[in-house]
């Protein structure tokens, strides 16, 4: 049986800024739908995903911005960059990790060293090598995502 990760609720604290800003990054409105004054689902879905996001009035109690590690993947990550700052999003400068291909938690304004081995070089990773390159950006509630690029997946994926 497959198992499809469909929707991801984010918890946000005014729901129309959430809705411009990512409009504003180019996600697809699905549904804008108001039931009551105390519900209310805004739904979009990332360009090329299967995978949607979901906020709204009454969706969720998790603290608005504690959703963290939100993956996109893209093909070209400098011209993901490029792409999102000419929409006026604001994105950390491209960055890979000097000791592996996962990266795991720095946000953008954070610390370049998290004293747990993971050290954040400037710049994509050298040989552009899949999982290797990143970007980070948060929403105005600071749900934080985290752009990869992927050339060439893994066998099997």
């Amino acid at each position: 049986m497959d198992f499809k990760l469909e929707l991801i609720v984010l918890p946000v604290s005014d729901v129309d800024r959430a809705k411009t800003f990512y409009e504003q990054l180019g996600f697809r409105l699905d549904v804008d739908y108001t039931a009551s004054d105390d519900f209310r689902v805004v739904h979009f879905t990332p360009t090329g995903s299967e995978c949607s996001i979901i906020f709204g009035d009454g969706m969720t109690t998790a603290a608005p911005g504690s959703t963290q590690g939100l993956y996109l993947i893209v093909t070209d990550i400098e011209e993901a960059h490029a792409e999102l700052t000419a929409r006026g999003i604001e994105v950390s400068d491209v960055f890979h990790d000097a000791g592996g291909l996962l990266h795991h938690g720095h946000h953008a304004g954070e610390a370049v060293f998290d004293g747990e081995g993971q050290e954040r070089l400037a710049g994509p990773h050298p040989e552009r090598a899949s999982y290797g390159s990143y970007l980070t950006f948060s929403d105005p509630d600071g749900n934080g995502w985290v752009l990869q690029e992927i050339k060439q997946r893994l066998a099997g994926r």
